[in-house]
C-alpha cells in the first residue's frame, strides 16, 4: 500500500479492505465529502445509513450510489439538525439498526445570523448541538457494537477563535456576527466534543476522534453568497477535490488500530497536533455540561408545553 497524504483518495485508502457487516451512519451525505466517503465505505462493504436534510438529495444520493456499488446495502433517513424534533424521528427509524460508526461530516457556513427552530445560532446549533444531540440519542445502539466509533469532520478552521468564550456561546442576534469566526467556533466544539467523548466511554469500547478534511470549495459552503463562491473558484487549482477531501473521513472510519484514532486529531490521512484549546480537558467538559444542560432545557418545554396543552383542553 502506497504511503497516504494529502492529495490520497478514498480508493489509496481502502486499498485491500473489506467493512462488510458494518453499518455507518453519515450525516450530510448527499453531496461533497459525505457522498465520496458514502460511496467508497459502501463499495468496501459497509452497510450506510444516509442522513440528510433534504429527502429529494438523500434519495438520489442513495441512487447514485447504487449505481456506482449495485451490490451495496443502502438506506436513507431524513435528518435536519437543525430541528430537535427532526434528530428524535431519525433516532426512532434507526432504533433497530446496528449501528458500528457515526460519521458527522454534516455542516454549514450561513452568511448572516441564522437560528434553528430551538433558537441557537444555526452554526453550532447544527454542527455541534445537532450532532450531540445525536450522539445521544444512538449512543445505546454504538455501544451494543464490538468496536464502535465516532468521527467528527471538524476543520483547521478550529485554531480561530483560540478560546471558546462561554460568555458568547452560542451567539445571540445582539452579537456582532462573523460568518468563518461562528464557524470556527463550531469546529472547535467538534474536536472538544470528540475528545471528551473517549475520555468518557473509552472504558465501554469507543473510539472517538476528530478531523480535517482539507481546503475544499466543491461543497455547498458560500453557496448564498457569490463573494464565496467566487473566492472559492479562484483558489481551486490549490484545494483538494471532494473524493480527496473525503479520504481522511474513510482512513478513521477503516482504520483497523482504534488506540491509533483515539482522542485524537486527523489531516491528510495522519494526525497531527490541534489546538491546546481544542485539548484543554475543562473546556471539553464544559462544553458537554453546557449541552447536557440544553438538551434537559428541552425536556422541561416539552413538559412545561404539554401542561400548557392539557390546561386549554380541560
Amino acid at each position: 500500500m502506497k504511503k497516504l497524504g494529502a492529495r490520497s483518495s478514498t480508493s489509496d485508502v481502502l486499498q485491500n479492505k473489506d467493512l462488510t457487516g458494518r453499518t455507518v451512519v453519515i450525516t450530510g451525505s448527499n453531496c461533497g465529502i459525505g457522498f465520496e466517503a458514502a460511496q467508497a465505505l459502501a463499495g468496501a462493504g459497509a452497510k450506510i445509513i444516509f442522513a440528510c436534510r433534504n429527502t429529494e438529495k438523500g434519495e438520489e444520493a442513495l441512487r447514485r450510489c447504487k449505481a456506482l456499488h449495485p451490490k451495496s446495502e443502502l438506506a436513507f433517513f431524513p435528518l435536519d439538525l437543525a430541528s430537535v424534533e427532526s434528530i428524535k424521528h431519525f433516532a426512532e427509524a434507526v432504533k433497530d439498526e446496528t449501528i458500528d460508526t457515526l460519521i458527522c461530516n454534516a455542516g454549514l457556513v450561513p452568511t448572516s445570523y441564522q437560528e434553528t427552530k430551538e433558537g441557537l445560532e444555526m452554526t453550532v446549533g447544527v454542527c455541534h448541538f445537532g450532532h450531540f444531540l445525536l450522539t445521544q440519542l444512538l449512543l445505546p445502539q454504538l455501544l451494543k457494537t464490538k468496536a464502535p466509533r465516532v468521527i467528527m469532520v471538524s476543520s483547521e478552521s478550529h485554531r480561530m477563535p483560540a478560546k471558546l468564550n462561554f460568555n458568547k456561546f452560542p451567539l445571540k442576534k445582539t452579537d456582532t456576527f462573523f460568518p468563518f469566526m461562528a464557524y470556527g467556533q463550531a469546529k472547535l466544539c467538534n474536536a472538544l466534543f470528540a475528545n471528551e467523548l473517549q475520555r468518557r466511554y473509552q472504558d465501554k469500547g469507543l473510539t472517538a476522534c476528530s478531523l480535517h478534511p482539507g481546503a475544499l470549495i466543491t461543497t455547498s459552503f458560500g453557496r448564498d453568497s457569490g463573494f464565496l463562491s467566487l473566492l472559492f473558484k479562484l483558489v481551486s487549482p490549490l484545494t483538494k477535490n471532494p473524493n480527496q477531501g473525503a479520504a481522511t473521513t474513510v482512513y478513521c472510519a477503516s482504520h483497523e488500530k482504534t488506540d491509533e484514532l483515539a482522542g485524537r486529531y486527523f489531516s491528510h490521512c495522519k494526525p497531527v497536533r490541534s489546538t491546546k484549546e481544542a485539548n484543554n480537558p475543562e473546556t471539553a467538559r464544559k462544553l458537554w455540561e453546557v449541552s447536557e444542560e440544553w438538551m434537559k432545557g428541552l425536556k422541561s418545554s416539552t413538559a412545561e408545553a404539554t401542561k400548557e396543552n392539557a390546561t386549554e383542553c380541560a
